[in-house]
């Protein structure tokens, strides 16, 4: 946790964000893995971490914004407890820490919620993504569960955007944490990647101890595979063969709850042949085109277009697109390639907040989501500001699917080499992805570099 000021402050930002009414913020709770007792490994709501900052169970914020009050509601541990967990705080006392004057049951939390309800005031609450939750809210409020969503308070989401949005040097330093153990994370695959024979879960199963042993779970399910054309490939079957590229994406969570996201491709055997170095440089490039265009007030979609194209150069380069670039890019001919967005925020949730709803972070009213292929994934398209945290993280895949079916509907086929892409179709594909910061002027690189050019890569393998 961060200091008691730094949790003040952000509940007293929301205060002024938000016109009137309760804001009820509403933590999680343990989930049953196969029956009660034993339970998921738990995962506190970010909302609630970030303007209450306790990392446990069964808790509940509530702020009067009318009389600044501010509440943190709970059950006292019982000697049952105690036994099972040892001595802890008392509710009170965790109030205290946080800066919050009152604190209470769930019983109490219920007459109180009763009493605004009944008295005609606004109830702010943000989308629920648990269905314990959705009706825990849903009877709290009086309103039948099926209709929750009719009564998310977009007035606090736009609130909660605007704050968490913006990375204090505090949160910064979290990230960088988690980048850390990211790094170990990736530069071990590397080395277990440079020997055939190897099962791809053998790699993953290190990958998620190293997050584990760094002091907190994976930020997500990892993807490794040496299809990398299945974008989010999470099954880890497959013995790895020299010839084949994998893609391994993932990062951890710190102690403190916040992310890292990385993406690294690199050859089985720790060697790129010709075909394999021709794709690569050509995501590479894109990628780091990137770094030279994130700066303040710069719509993240047209980054995200200029990459794109980057990558179309490459390929026309070799062979595989032909004709204007450009209009390609326009005519949405890249999405082919990269079916998927440049990247999203991040911060205490891999994708940052999305809880709220993809459009409610990534968009506003002068930036409104595109519906072409491809650019339609992209999470993250309106104006950057000093203090975003995002992935930059392009790619170029080949689907067989998508391909055959592309080809049969001869679509964009005057930017694209059919005859070659053939060829290509027993590829998989390549993604890099690193977190970056913007800056008063333009961005950082996130964290200790991880290995990232064909040089680094094969000399890291090669350790």
């Amino acid at each position: 946790m961060f200091a008691k000021k730094t949790y003040v402050e952000r509940r007293r930002q929301l205060m002024k964000d938000v016109s009137k009414g309760l804001i009820l913020i509403v933590g999680n709770s343990d989930s049953a893995f196969n029956y009660q007792a034993n339970t998921y490994s738990f995962r506190q709501d970010s909302t609630f971490r970030y303007f209450f900052g306790y990392d446990l169970q069964g808790l509940v914020g509530v702020i009067d914004v009318e009389s600044g009050d501010e509440y943190l509601f709970g059950e006292e541990v019982s000697m049952d407890d105690i036994i099972w967990t040892g001595p802890v705080p008392t509710l009170s006392e965790r109030a205290k820490g946080i800066g919050v004057k009152h604190s209470g049951t769930i019983r109490e939390l219920r007459a109180l919620i009763d009493k605004a309800v009944f008295a005609g005031r606004k109830v702010h609450f943000v989308p629920q993504y648990r269905r314990e939750n959705v009706e825990f809210v849903a009877d709290l409020l009086h309103i039948d569960s099926e209709y929750i969503a009719a009564y998310v308070s977009v007035e606090l989401i736009a609130a909660c955007v605007k704050q968490r949005s913006i990375k204090s040097e505090e949160e910064i330093v979290e990230i960088e944490k988690a980048i850390a153990t990211a790094y170990d994370m990736h530069t071990t695959m590397m080395h277990m990647a440079s020997k055939t024979g190897t099962y791809e879960y053998q790699i993953a199963g290190t990958m998620e101890g190293i997050a584990l042993a760094g002091g907190g779970p994976v930020s997500f399910p990892i993807i490794l595979t040496t299809h990398g054309e299945i974008l989010h490939g999470h099954d880890h079957s497959l013995k790895i063969k020299k010839g084949r590229m994998i893609v391994s994406d993932a990062g951890c969570e710190n102690p403190a709850g916040y992310c890292s996201d990385i993406t690294r491709s690199v050859p089985v055997g720790g060697k790129f042949d010709d075909r394999q170095r021709l794709i690569y440089q050509a995501v590479l490039d894109a990628q780091l085109l990137v770094f030279d265009l994130c700066k303040p007030n710069v719509k993240y979609s047209d980054i995200h277009k200029a990459a794109v194209q980057k990558l179309g150069e490459g390929l026309k380069s070799i062979g595989l697109m032909k004709g204007d670039i450009h209009e390609a890019v326009e005519q949405g001919a890249m999405g082919m390639f990269m079916p998927h967005g440049l990247g999203h925020m991040m911060g205490l949730d891999v994708h940052d907040m999305e809880n709220y709803g993809e459009n409610y972070v990534g968009y506003d009213k002068k930036n409104v989501r595109s519906t072409q292929f491809g650019l339609a994934s992209l999470r993250l398209g309106r104006e950057l500001k000093s203090g975003f945290v995002l992935t930059d993280e392009p790619g170029c895949y080949f689907v067989p699917a998508l391909i055959d079916q592309w080809k049969a509907e001869k679509k964009c086929s005057s930017f694209i080499n059919y005859k070659e892409v053939e060829k290509f179709k027993d590829f998989g594909g390549i993604r890099i992805e690193d977190d970056v910061l913007i800056t008063l002027n333009g961005c950082r690189l996130l964290g200790k570099p991880i290995p990232k050019t064909i040089d680094e890569i094969e000399t890291e393998m090669s350790r």
